[in-house]
């Protein structure tokens, strides 16, 4: 099997072959232009120093400052984060936000520490990396792992970091921070509003009624359960839901509100009552009209693609889908709304957190809901008339338009000196 930072080559290849660019721009953008390891120890609740290995890539900022997620996770490891940065570059230009790509993040679980030990952790992180990051260089967001929470930790530790009169200034290291701290209203649910404005300007190109249709989610996190309950609200169906504990299936409906609440109880979906429990295979194999996988990469693969049964899949996670997977299900007819585009909604809704602290503003929801509503419609149709122009799938159009407008800039700057 590839690894993620392979099929993200993979999918830039293709969308550079459509373009016939010129090897030296395609060179340039196959790895990041810094890549930051840091290994700092942290004092532990039992009163003894654990190490720990912290990343930051910061891929390409051509457009404007680095930006991108902190993911605390055991996996996480360098060509994870290398891939994410780059997915983060090819997101920031297709939605025509003036931000480059970065990723970062630590590998440890959360889970197995105190709140106090994870205070430590993204403190003593964020110390280490310093100046390689800041409001306008490279800002941080939430990702998997991580929340407002730590966000407000971050900033408060860079904050104590700056002269008394640049406190407030830099308020927008970071996005993702909770409001009263100078986060934006509908940040929280931002990646998930923005994939079900995706799906419906998909149902609308397509005539689909959303009111009938039934849906699968993968990962019931931040953005698996609002893009569910958002999607309730147009009538769909929630059938199956999978997290890290196991796989439930009810033919009526799950209710996304009453499962968030079991699973902040119990630590996840296992064991919910209103649902019987499936297995991995039979989860995949759910006949539905939408898939969206919503948790790590590569979980539709030539493994699990033959069994899948979908009309769409909305990639609210980066890097869901392997090349076999993608060409099994495109020959069956499945269209994609693919990461870049679907999830493009947490980082559209930082940029405008970021233009709100830069201009001491504080935006209502319905503002922020229509801007994204826009911006998210416009990506959508750009992607779709690349398309079925010339006769692409939607990922590589989605790739072709973003990797399209980065190489008009480098024609524009050269490369100094």
């Amino acid at each position: 099997m590839k690894n993620v930072y392979e099929i993200a080559q993979a999918q830039l290849d293709k969308a550079c072959s459509f373009l016939k660019l010129e090897g030296s721009l395609q060179l340039i953008l196959s790895q990041p232009k810094n890549e930051l390891i840091v290994n700092f120890p942290v004092l532990m609740d039992n009163g003894e120093y654990q190490l720990f290995k912290g990343y930051r890539i910061q891929h390409n900022n051509i457009m404007g400052p680095y930006k991108g997620g902190m993911r605390f996770h055991h996996e996480v490891h360098l060509d994870e984060v290398k891939a994410l940065a780059a997915w983060m570059t090819w997101k920031c230009s297709l939605m025509e936000i003036p931000f480059g790509g970065a990723k970062g993040g630590i590998k440890f679980s959360p889970r197995e520490h105190s709140a106090q030990e994870v205070e430590r952790i993204t403190r003593r992180f964020t110390h280490a990396l310093g100046g390689n990051i800041g409001p306008n260089h490279d800002i941080p967001a939430p990702d998997m792992g991580t929340n407002a929470q730590t966000m407000v930790w971050m900033m408060d530790t860079y904050m104590n970091n700056a002269t008394q009169g640049q406190k407030n200034a830099v308020r927008g290291i970071v996005t993702g921070k909770s409001v009263t701290s100078g986060g934006s209203l509908g940040r929280n649910k931002a990646t998930g509003q923005g994939l079900v404005f995706a799906v419906q300007a998909w149902a609308e190109e397509f005539e689909f009624d959303l009111s009938g249709a039934s849906f699968s989610v993968q990962g019931f996190g931040n953005v698996g359960y609002h893009a569910s309950e958002l999607l309730s609200h147009e009538g769909s169906t929630l059938k199956t839901v999978m997290d890290h504990t196991g796989s439930i299936y009810n033919a009526h409906g799950i209710d996304p509100v009453d499962l968030l609440k079991y699973s902040r109880e119990t630590g996840g979906i296992k064991g919910y009552p209103k649902a019987e429990e499936i297995s991995t295979e039979a989860f995949f194999a759910t006949e539905v009209d939408i898939f969206i996988p919503a948790a790590l990469e590569m979980q539709i693969t030539a493994e699990t693609a033959p069994s899948m049964n979908v009309k769409l899949v909305a990639e609210g996670a980066n890097g869901p889908t392997d090349v076999d997977g993608e060409r099994i299900l495109l020959e069956k007819g499945v269209m994609f709304l693919p990461d870049i585009l679907a999830n493009a909604g947490g980082v559209t809704v930082s940029y405008f957190e970021w233009l709100q602290n830069r201009r001491a503003e504080a935006w209502t929801e319905e503002r922020v809901d229509q801007r994204l509503h826009t911006m998210m419609t416009k990506a959508y149709h750009k992607m779709r008339s690349i398309a079925c122009e010339h006769g692409l799938d939607n990922r590589t159009a989605a790739l072709a338009y973003s990797v399209s407008r980065i190489k008009t800039v480098y024609e524009e700057r050269g490369i100094f000196p």
